[in-house]
């Protein structure tokens, strides 16, 4: 399925076909997308899942970050490059999260933070 999929958009990006499909253009002979992604509780409801769909990508250009409350994609291969930013539903631990990459598809794993754990106590004058 991936190499169909990179085959189809290598067709079109050297037709130049893609010039605004899925929010992409055409710049310099390079298409911009946003990836396909996918955000999620675990079962247990205690981590974050996010699948990231990059078809194509080596794992080497792949860049990911994260915080409390987003994410950012920045991926490349050639003629195309994915990228874009995201908010997460609930506030996370970005220094626990796991990362894999296999068959075109970035799986990442962050631990949602305990709902009381960040409070501050205010002094009360």
């Amino acid at each position: 399925m991936t190499a169909v999929v990179n085959l189809m958009l290598d067709c079109l990006i050297k037709s130049n076909v893609l010039i605004s499909l899925f929010g992409g253009n055409i710049m310099a002979d390079v298409l911009r997308l946003s990836p396909v992604i996918c955000a999620y509780p675990d079962d247990e409801y205690e981590n974050l899942l996010i699948d990231v769909v990059l078809p194509g990508v080596e794992k080497k250009d792949i860049s990911f970050k994260l915080t409390e409350d987003s994410f950012y994609v920045k991926a490349k291969k050639e003629g195309v490059l994915y990228l874009d930013s995201y908010s997460t539903c609930c506030p996370v631990e970005p220094e626990k999260a796991v990362a894999k990459y296999s068959n075109g598809v970035l799986k990442v794993t962050v631990p949602y933070q305990e709902p009381l754990e960040k409070l501050v106590n205010v002094k009360i004058e």
